[in-house]
């Protein structure tokens, strides 16, 4: 059984309980359970197939769980009821950064058209054009790049500009899957620096999608680690990677590269797992 998390905090950003999800006789997600406080950074680690993407999907609102519960704030994800209005208030609780977000924007739009189109979509009296700005700001960017289409960014500069339109709508949760996976490592280091800024102004809370335990070991205040759809191993991130409990999370740890690093005895410990 993993380490019980601790108690819900009364501040609770999100709350996932008993999360199953099936896709025929596969378990995708088979009792996933977990609390991201305000303010807070969670990861959840595991190979391909462990079920933490299909997971992540689920908090979203992107997949439906067979059963189990998702609150944010306190309130249940399925609360807000049918329509326009309600859709429009699930999405400004939990917003997603996906890993390559050239694929989630428009070749033909603007980053200064993409902010405006969020806030028009979600906050129809605001004033778009200052907001726009701020966002930009907020992520490094500035007005520099705000009659620039996608294709004239760079790698970093479109993962900025998917995170100030994640952030336009002002949510509680921000999921992160495999967000820097395809940066290189010092663009990664500033896109996690700036993430680390923004969770210090805003409070937002992070759940960080990964198999990189260095991404984890930088910006993780906790970690679960899944395996074949359920979580093996929980706790604080530091105390996980210094002394884990489970087999499977000491092979993850065993596979990073390093010296004396023996990749034929990882995979056959991998075999005998």
């Amino acid at each position: 059984m993993p380490e019980s998390p601790d108690a819900v905090p009364e501040n609770a950003a999100l709350e996932v309980t008993g999360l199953h999800r099936a896709y025929g006789d596969v378990r995708a997600v088979d009792d996933v359970s977990f609390t991201l406080p305000e303010g807070g950074s969670l990861g959840i680690v595991g190979e391909s197939g462990s079920g933490k993407t299909t997971t992540a999907r689920i908090v979203v609102g992107l997949e439906r769980a067979d059963a189990g519960e998702v609150r944010v704030r306190g309130r249940a994800r399925d609360a807000h009821g049918r329509g326009k209005a309600a859709r429009l208030a699930r999405a400004r609780e939990v917003q997603m950064v996906f890993q390559d977000p050239y694929l989630s924007l428009d070749p033909r739009t603007s980053v200064e058209q993409v902010l405006r189109e969020t806030l028009r979509l979600h906050f129809p009296d605001a004033d778009h054009g200052r907001r726009a700005r701020e966002l930009l700001d907020q992520v490094g960017l500035g007005t520099r790049a705000a009659d620039a289409r996608p294709r004239q960014l760079s790698g970093g500069q479109r993962q900025r500009v998917a995170i100030a339109r994640a952030l336009a709508v002002e949510p509680s949760v921000l999921v992160l899957d495999e967000a820097v996976a395809a940066l290189d490592v010092s663009v990664q280091a500033q896109i996690l620096n700036l993430l680390a800024d923004i969770r210090e102004e805003t409070r937002i809370g992070y759940l960080f999608i990964t198999h990189d335990l260095g991404v984890v070991r930088c910006v993780t205040d906790d970690v679960i680690v899944m395996r074949r759809g359920r979580v093996v191993e929980a706790g604080r991130t530091d105390e996980v990677l210094a002394a884990p409990r489970h087999p499977y999370t000491r092979l993850l740890l065993e596979s990073v590269p390093r010296p004396g690093w023996d990749p034929e005895a990882i995979a056959a410990a991998r075999r005998a797992l």
